[in-house]
């Protein structure tokens, strides 16, 4: 009885997930490439000032 009342609903689809489930591996891995370059470039930036803010001591 009270399985019903304390139920979470289900949580509606978004379309990363709808993406994640319904694209083929090819296009997957297109969007892994752009996403994990992006990644590296902001970190390779975050770098880069962590060490400016080192040396400038």
């Amino acid at each position: 009885m009270f399985s019903r009342i304390l139920r979470p609903k289900p949580a509606k689809s978004s379309p990363f997930s709808d993406f994640i489930r319904t694209a083929p591996a090819a296009e997957k891995k297109k969007v892994y490439a752009v996403v994990l370059k992006k990644a590296t470039e902001r970190q390779n930036k975050v770098e880069a000032v962590a060490v400016a803010v080192r040396q400038a001591r």
